[in-house]
């Protein structure tokens, strides 16, 4: 068996890099520049469109402990993207290394982006630092979506012990606009258990919307009826937050799904729906 901390073990690490920037051209949105490295890809399916849809596919089939992912995205003036995944993304068990991933949003003047990738779903031992910076434009409108499950639940998996580092941070202008951490170390199971963590529950989602508001967030309040979980939702100072939670992961997709219907009045992508 190989040493996890040789030279050969650490070759044999996923290293990943995507860049996109899309621009409005002739009214409609188009990718302007494309870049991709290692396992990570990003395809467009259908025509330009006043809103582009980036799909981004890892074809590594997975993530595992030192793998390291890179996003970086910029939108332009007045350009609309919607970006999200072509399936959900599992985090495997660390041997040793964490496995990191790190993504950069910028928003130009006019834009709009809805970061809304399908569900991460972290196995067994499993250990993942992550991190979204993004930068706002003054006029600049973002939903941003992120989906935890911790073991399919379907299978019987539990997530007992794990590292999760979870880091967001949102800036308008430069000003800092909205900041939160989650962190969960060794035993998570337990941790997820305790009544102000997650009740035991083990799916959690949050949504935060720029610009939101009280209307934005009684549309939301609406849509709870239909949920299987529990959803929460406030708005203050020019932003609305929504935060889910759901005993597994199919409970959590389908309240994912009502909620962003409500926010953003438009079809979800394709992919959400097969």
């Amino acid at each position: 068996m190989l040493d996890p901390g040789s030279a050969v073990f650490a070759a044999n690490r996923a290293a990943g890099r995507l860049a996109l920037d899309v621009k409005l051209s002739a009214g409609a949105t188009r990718r302007a520049r494309v870049h991709e490295a290692g396992p990570l890809r990003l395809r467009c399916p259908g025509p330009p469109a006043g809103e582009l849809e980036g799909v981004i596919v890892n074809t590594s089939g997975g993530v595992a402990g030192g793998d390291r992912f890179e996003i970086d995205i910029t939108v332009g003036p007045a350009a609309r993207l919607l970006v999200t995944s072509a399936a959900a993304e599992k985090v495997y068990r660390a041997l040793d290394s964490e496995t990191t991933v790190t993504t950069k949003l910028r928003v130009e003047a006019g834009g709009e982006l809805a970061w809304l990738p399908q569900e991460t779903i972290l196995f067994d031992r499993a250990r993942l630092r992550r991190s979204i910076e993004v930068e706002l434009a003054a006029d600049a409108r973002l939903i941003l979506a992120e989906a935890l499950v911790f073991g399919r639940s379907g299978m019987g998996e539990i997530v007992a012990q794990g590292s999760l580092f979870d880091r967001r941070r949102v800036r308008r202008e430069g000003r800092l606009l909205h900041a939160e951490t989650v962190r969960l170390e060794g035993a998570v199971a337990s941790s997820l258990g305790q009544s102000a963590v997650a009740n035991g529950g083990a799916a959690v989602a949050s949504i935060l919307a720029v610009p939101g508001d009280e209307a934005m967030v009684q549309r939301v309040r609406t849509a709870i009826g239909h949920c299987r979980g529990e959803v929460g939702a406030s708005a203050w100072n020019g932003l609305a937050a929504i935060r889910l939670l759901a005993a597994d992961g199919a409970a959590l997709r389908h309240d994912l799904a009502a909620v962003l219907a409500a926010l953003r009045n438009a079809p979800l992508p394709r992919l959400w729906l097969q």
